[in-house]
């Protein structure tokens, strides 16, 4: 049985942390659903993580309903958002809607990620209507990058806080059921988190955020071009990977791999017979 966005609404009212994940593919989503993981966000990070883009710019939707569907496929229990790329709701609510209809269809999740506060309010509420669930995602908006002027903190000056908060308050009145607060100083996305009543999920915003998310990469320490600083390595899998490859590398090259363990026997009688041919 999948988490629902009720479920998630009621962890904020008991004060119970939500907890979210990104992943992209079916092993790694498997691993994360198996723990418990309530929300998994099939992230256009993986434009970063998983395909080497400098930015998450270059996603289509094609290749966010390739991974979705993957790790759908992965997941029992979790609640999967799908994160619509760049320029997939911006132009038209017709454009929104017609996207976000996709990520629940071919893509499988429930629910849809959309960037921005009251430039796509009302795009959020029409999708809402629509029958499908909104994350709102304020702050640091990735696909903003180049507006920013690279990966900044927001929100740290007073007209940019009080931009911040009207964001918040404006998904929260288009009915998202929940939203990521990115990089901002914690004391603000601790007054957010009070003034709205939706939960609030932080990535570099402090711990009075209603629940937390990391891209699964960061966590496992897999990625190795940069560590974000919000980010806690809580394995280095990098060095795992790169021992085990270098171990194969060896035994190929010494003769030691495979053995006999690794290799299928035949009747010694069939290879005579195979001799004299």
């Amino acid at each position: 049985m999948r988490t629902t966005i009720n479920q998630i609404r009621e962890m904020k009212q008991n004060g119970e942390k939500i907890v979210m994940l990104t992943a992209y593919d079916y092993t790694t989503a498997k691993l994360v659903d198996r723990v418990g993981v309530p929300l998994i966000l099939v992230g256009d990070s993986l434009g970063m993580v998983v395909l080497g883009y400098e930015n998450t710019i270059p996603v289509t939707m094609e290749v966010m309903l390739h991974h979705t569907r993957a790790v759908v496929r992965g997941t029992e229990q979790a609640l999967v958002v799908g994160d619509m790329p760049f320029m997939t709701y911006h132009v038209t609510v017709e454009d929104a809607l017609r996207n976000a209809a996709r990520f629940i269809q071919e893509g499988g999740c429930q629910a849809v990620k959309l960037e921005g506060g009251v430039t796509v309010a009302e795009k959020a509420r029409r999708i809402v209507e629509c029958g499908i669930p909104v994350m709102g995602h304020i702050g640091l908006t990735p696909q903003s990058i180049n507006q920013f002027g690279g990966h900044r903190a927001q929100g740290k000056t007073p007209e940019a806080a009080v931009r911040i908060l009207e964001d918040a308050k404006a998904l929260e009145q288009a009915g998202v059921f929940s939203i990521v607060l990115e990089t901002v100083p914690a004391p603000l996305a601790g007054l957010i988190t009070q003034k709205v009543s939706v939960p609030t999920i932080g990535i570099g915003a402090g711990p009075q955020c209603d629940g937390q998310v990391q891209v699964i990469n960061d966590l496992l320490g897999s990625f190795t071009d940069f560590v974000p600083r919000h980010a806690k390595q809580y394995a280095r899998l990098a060095d795992i990977i790169t021992g085990a490859v270098t171990e194969y590398y060896n035994e190929v090259r010494a003769g030691d791999f495979p053995t006999k363990k690794q290799s299928i026997a035949m009747d010694e009688s069939i290879l005579a017979g195979l001799a004299t041919k």
